[in-house]
């Protein structure tokens, strides 16, 4: 089963960090997020449970990093009940095949990432053009090409459940990807957010590097529906979240938080939207009511 798998074909190590890389941090006794260079994952379920699942696959070449950093808090041998995918962007499965081969577990994601999980359809290239930093202007060496997970990959629940977490909800978030999911648990308020925003400014390298903690919409160059990705803001903003681990950028939460999303819904198309860029279509963008309903 193992042999029918690969990482995409242009999988390759990307030399980008933080100053979070390789450290963790838990917002609640059963959430816990680890930084792998510039990318969260995150592990619910208590340390001393061994029951728990796996929320992204982090970076190229980051299937050992990302065991080591579970074997921390849960014990050597751990292994999930489950990996459950927000999207797949090359930052956010590029361990995914190690981590299958290691565990043997399922994979659970939206059914229109599907087509970028099973070898079947490449993203649309990253936009080096777009305005931003210089991480945007260095996106035309981020992989692009499908990754085949078809032997384990099954669709989430479309009851919105969220397998092996009660409690929690999956949420479709699309924009920067058309099958991302947001996970979100009422009864606290605790939103994982993937990259429908993002909690540091992504395309600036010294912000990432530095980890500046600040509410922003997907990053840039691989948003290419801005229209949706906006109705994706409204959206999560309108859950009221308590707290929340994007996919890049520290766990904000309280006034802070509230904040700053209220703030990127109504100023998104200033503060989110680049001036321009291939996948910036004003048409598309539509004059929406800034103001929250």
């Amino acid at each position: 089963m193992e042999n029918e798998m690969h990482q995409s074909e242009d999988n390759k190590f990307i030399p980008m960090s933080s100053v979070k890389s390789g450290s963790g941090m838990a917002i609640r006794d059963d959430v816990y997020y680890y930084t792998n260079q510039i990318v969260n994952v995150i592990m619910i379920g208590a340390s001393d449970s061994e029951s728990w699942v796996l929320v992204d696959a982090g970076m190229p070449m980051c299937g050992p990093e990302i065991v080591t950093a579970a074997e921390n808090r849960y014990g050597k041998g751990t292994r999930p009940q489950a990996i459950i995918l927000t999207h797949g962007h090359f930052d956010h499965v590029g361990g995914i095949v190690h981590l299958i081969e290691k565990w043997q577990v399922p994979v659970y994601a939206h059914s229109l990432e599907a087509p970028f999980l099973t070898g079947v359809r490449s993203y649309p290239e990253p936009d080096p053009t777009v305005e931003g930093g210089l991480l945007a202007k260095m996106s035309s060496i981020y992989p692009n090409e499908p990754i085949d997970i078809r032997p384990v990959l099954m669709p989430l629940p479309l009851d919105g459940s969220v397998p092996q977490l009660p409690g929690w909800k999956w949420i479709h978030t699309p924009g920067h990807s058309p099958g991302q999911v947001a996970l979100f648990r009422e009864h606290d308020g605790v939103l994982i957010a993937a990259d429908a925003f993002v909690t540091v400014r992504q395309d600036s390298f010294y912000k990432v590097l530095i980890q500046k903690k600040e509410v922003n919409g997907p990053p840039r160059y691989l948003t290419t529906d801005w229209h949706a990705a906006w109705e994706s803001v409204k959206r999560l903003a309108d859950l009221n979240p308590a707290v929340v681990i994007a996919g890049h950028g520290q766990a904000m939460e309280g006034e802070e938080l509230k904040k700053g999303l209220d703030d990127l819904v109504r100023d998104f198309k200033e503060k989110a939207i680049p001036d321009h860029g291939k996948y910036v279509n004003n048409d598309r963008i539509h004059p929406l009511d800034s103001q929250r309903e």
